[in-house]
């Protein structure tokens, strides 16, 4: 429990840090999944959203002088199990059929993750006063939803059917072979 009283200010700074952090590791780590992914759409959003995080992270240094402090991250846990489980995805799935599904699983974990969090802060800006802090907020968020709405779209549209796909034809080798 906390022995000195803590704030909603207090709150959204520790915030920005944790995010801060996380946009870090995910910029890090988006060139792998491009690297992995096969459908051409998926890598191109994945190529976009890394330049998109580039600017979030300079948008998030505004964010910080705005409020008087130094950018600063701190450890995220959350973002370092994300990513984590990403990477054992990617061991896993990565150069199968469902490989991109893989990919969009993992991505999608992320982005939810960093809508929740933008979510809050940008609303915790707004309450206290912070005007300008939670218009570059609410610019980020946006790019984050849109992120996971074209995951979502390529994921519906062909990269998942094609894993099932993947799926039926490893079915029907599989009985071939015991024929």
């Amino acid at each position: 429990m906390a022995t000195e009283q803590k704030g909603l200010q207090d709150l959204l700074k520790h915030g920005l840090k944790d995010i801060y952090y996380a946009e870090g590791k995910i910029q890090k780590s988006l060139p792998k999944m491009i690297e992995a992914a096969q459908d051409d759409e998926l890598k191109s959003g994945l190529e976009k959203h890394l330049e998109e995080t580039a600017e979030q992270i300079s948008k998030l240094e505004q964010v910080f002088e705005l409020l008087g402090e130094k950018a600063k991250g701190e450890k995220c846990d959350a973002i370092e199990g994300i990513l984590k489980e990403g990477d054992s995805l990617l061991s896993d799935f990565g150069g199968t059929a469902a490989g991109d599904a893989a990919i969009i699983f993992s991505c999608q974990a992320v982005e939810h993750y960093e809508i929740t969090r933008y979510g809050s802060l940008r609303t915790y800006a707004e309450l206290l006063g912070h005007d300008e802090v939670a218009s570059l907020l609410d610019e980020i968020l946006d790019q984050e939803e849109a992120a996971d709405d074209l995951l979502t779209e390529v994921a519906e549209e062909r990269v998942n059917p094609m894993a099932a796909e993947g799926d039926s034809s490893e079915d029907d080798d599989s009985e071939d072979e015991e024929a």
